[in-house]
């Protein structure tokens, strides 16, 4: 991990991103213990981990990555994000955004508060993607934005 990339991921943690991920990883364990929320089990263990560790790495469709369909890409994967978004991604994104609206009080703050942003809407619809870091994605010519976090 590059220095800066290190050095964000600690102020990150610092400025609260390890509660959100606290948060991500808690509905990760609930779902697991349902056998039902097993599917979505592994999407919020992945956005616990982009959740604690943003910096450097960025999302990506999992069919692009990967190059093939998985049940989490295709129209399975669009009812699993659509009962994500009703059960889980709501609240997590309102979490979210109230995280972002107390940091961008403080110009120091504002960056933190784009970045959980940017997780908020990740939290709306987390199937099929997976985490990779930006090189890998710019290998894989992958399509991310260059200023994700």
């Amino acid at each position: 991990m590059p220095a800066v990339s290190l050095l964000l991921n600690v102020l990150w943690i610092v400025f609260g991103g390890w509660y959100m991920a606290v948060l991500w990883l808690v509905a990760a364990v609930l779902m697991a213990i349902t056998i039902v929320g097993l599917p979505w089990s592994r999407a919020a263990f992945n956005m616990a981990w982009y959740t604690l560790l943003p910096f450097g790495q960025t999302v990506v469709s999992r069919a692009d990555y990967t190059g093939v369909e998985d049940l989490g890409t295709g129209p399975l994967g669009f009812l699993g994000n659509l009962l994500w978004l009703v059960f889980f991604g709501w609240w997590i994104a309102l979490a979210h955004v109230g995280t972002a609206v107390v940091l961008g009080i403080t110009i120091i703050g504002l960056p933190f508060a784009w970045a959980h942003l940017k997780l908020a809407l990740l939290a709306l619809w987390p199937i099929g993607r997976t985490v990779v870091t930006i090189d890998e994605a710019r290998e894989h010519r992958l399509p991310f934005r260059a200023r994700t976090f």
